[in-house]
């Protein structure tokens, strides 16, 4: 008489881990989570790299892409472990009460790197911009994770932290193309104004890097207590800005004087307290004798 003996197939891959078991049917699932999930840290990871080729510096760049591949790894890790019969709750609540300790102790450095993301893709400032942020003016010299470097006009590096950059008014003096800037200069009153406007107007427009469109615009401002105020606005390109302003002020006085127009010099009556007495004693003496 044969011998028939049963069995259930599953039962052989169970291995008892603790409470419950895994089966061959979790580690494959297991398996694939993870598979998927560093397929996808690698794809994500390598659209950010191509994404900030020409935001950020290479070392910035490839810390913020690994940053960005294990934060995708550790979640699919995270949806997996169940997988193998692994109690996430006292690991979810230890990992609560460390993650509440360090935010509170790295606010900072968590909102610096934020707005550093920010301004990466708002893009408001590259590097190379001359701008003004926080009372600090220069040129960008660097955009990191956390900080912003800025090189004074005196030479000094600035670091900036990304939070104050970002929550700042932003003055980019070389995001437009063009750029104005004023004079504000004096005639005589016995000049003629409207000389004074034409021989300004002229070495304007003969200057090669004086924009036409937007034009010049000269004009009488106010009257001042030595002479007419005149005020010329004037367009320049951007990166040459300064050149232009620095250069054709002195062309536009040498211009004026060749024509005849000078600057006024300020003038004061000056009366002494003798002269006064003098005067007045001699208003008195004519008076008897009348």
């Amino acid at each position: 008489m044969g011998v028939v003996v049963t069995f259930n197939v599953t039962e052989i891959f169970e291995i008892p881990i603790g409470i419950g078991s895994i089966t061959v049917e979790n580690l494959l699932y297991f398996a694939v989570i993870i598979i998927v999930g560093v397929a996808v840290a690698k794809t994500v990871s390598t659209n950010v790299r191509r994404a900030l080729v020409e935001r950020l510096p290479k070392n910035e760049r490839e810390v913020l892409v690994k940053l960005v591949y294990y934060i995708i790894v550790t979640g699919a890790l995270v949806i997996a472990l169940p997988q193998l019969q692994f109690d996430l709750s006292g690991l979810l609540v230890a990992g609560g009460i460390v993650g509440l300790v360090v935010g509170f102790a790295s606010q900072s450095v968590v909102s610096n790197l934020v707005s550093g993301l920010f301004l990466m893709f708002e893009h408001p400032i590259k590097i190379g911009d001359n701008i003004n942020v926080a009372g600090i003016s220069g040129s960008v010299e660097d955009i990191r994770i956390l900080s912003t470097v800025v090189k004074t006009y005196d030479g000094i590096f600035t670091r900036i932290p990304n939070e104050k950059v970002f929550t700042s008014n932003i003055a980019n003096y070389v995001h437009n193309a063009a750029r104005r800037f004023e004079y504000q200069i004096g005639i005589r009153y016995e000049d003629d104004a409207e000389v004074a406007i034409r021989v300004i107007k002229e070495v304007i427009w003969t200057h090669p890097f004086a924009l036409k469109n937007p034009a010049p615009s000269v004009f009488v401002d106010n009257f001042g207590d030595d002479g007419v105020n005149l005020t010329a606005y004037i367009w320049a390109p951007t990166r040459n800005w300064w050149d232009v302003r620095t250069s054709l002020l002195w062309q536009i006085k040498q211009k004026l004087e060749e024509n005849g127009i000078e600057m006024p010099f300020p003038q004061r009556t000056v009366r002494f307290a003798d002269d006064l007495r003098v005067t007045a004693g001699d208003a008195g003496k004519g008076g008897a004798e009348d």
